[in-house]
């Protein structure tokens, strides 16, 4: 894909529950350097796969609907499967004014790809279980099968990998072994990451799965998509805010986290203030 040459600068607002979207984020620069980035991450409640839908669509329409106003992006990405399964609608109607690209299961990819028609899919245990994925496999894989797993601590072990830390291969396979145990596995030859965080483990995941899967990333593809609805949009009025790293609560381990920035164009963490959202929901850590 040729590189969007805009008139004026662009500023976007990438979110997501952690570093996941950090992923589509490297994506989007690859594809328009030029392009200034705000990234902002609801650590305070991560994991967003154990949390309440209705407290969670609460919470991501405050949140965003408070980081648009004062930080102004023409355009917002929702780097994260369960925020974008769950809330896309819920934004769109809050702010109809500003374009969403959301980041769905590959679905569709995967019954384009596979040959056998058996398609997997790894995700949190929210997206595999919310009607939506079901709506996506009858619309574009119909005559598919679908292995959905739900994998609860891949994410916090992608949290890990980020900040440099090994994660053991036998921890990173008994997370996915139940794409592999079911009476149509021996068949199955496509599988899609249904969370963003997913992208820092995706080697791991190629290593230690059977011969002969293809493993569906669509970190790219949300790229690509961003670098299109911003070459749609009018000349930006003023300069946009300089590029940062929002998190809603201290992350855990955040030298080692700060230390990773750079390489996806950040320089330091800053904390949200995020007293106008509702507050978690639940006890659940969000350390990973």
């Amino acid at each position: 894909m040729t590189t969007p040459a805009f008139s004026s600068p662009r500023h976007i607002l990438a979110f997501d529950s952690g570093i996941g979207g950090l992923g589509i984020v490297r994506a989007i620069r690859t594809l328009c350097p030029a392009v200034s980035v705000s990234y902002l991450a609801d650590t305070a409640v991560f994991p967003y796969g154990e949390q309440d839908d209705a407290f969670l669509t609460n919470r991501i329409v405050s949140l965003l609907s408070d980081a648009i106003q004062r930080l102004k992006p023409q355009a917002v990405v929702v780097a994260c499967n369960t925020a974008s399964t769950l809330a896309l609608d819920a934004l769109r109607i809050a702010c109809p004014a500003m374009p969403f690209i959301g980041c769905v299961p590959p679905i569709r990819w995967a019954a384009r790809t596979t040959k056998t028609h058996v398609i997997g899919l790894l995700a949190t245990r929210a997206t595999t279980k919310r009607p939506y994925l079901s709506k996506l496999q009858a619309l574009y894989a119909p005559d598919c099968t679908l292995i959905a797993h739900a994998a609860p601590g891949l994410a916090a072990c992608a949290e890990q990998v980020f900040r440099g830390y090994a994660v053991p291969d036998a921890v990173i396979r008994a997370e996915i072994d139940g794409l592999f145990t079911r009476d149509c596995s021996a068949q199955l030859d496509t599988v899609g990451l249904g969370c963003t965080h997913y992208t820092f483990v995706l080697d791991q995941l190629r290593a230690v799965s059977p011969p002969g899967i293809t493993w569906l990333d669509p970190a790219e593809a949300v790229g690509r998509h961003t670098a299109t609805i911003l070459s749609t949009l009018p000349d930006y009025a003023t300069m946009p805010e300089p590029a940062r790293a929002w998190f809603t609560a201290e992350p855990p381990d955040s030298a080692a986290l700060i230390k990773a920035l750079p390489a996806y164009g950040f320089e330091d963490i800053a904390l949200w203030d995020a007293e106008s959202v509702p507050a978690r929901l639940n006890a659940t850590s969000h350390h990973a």
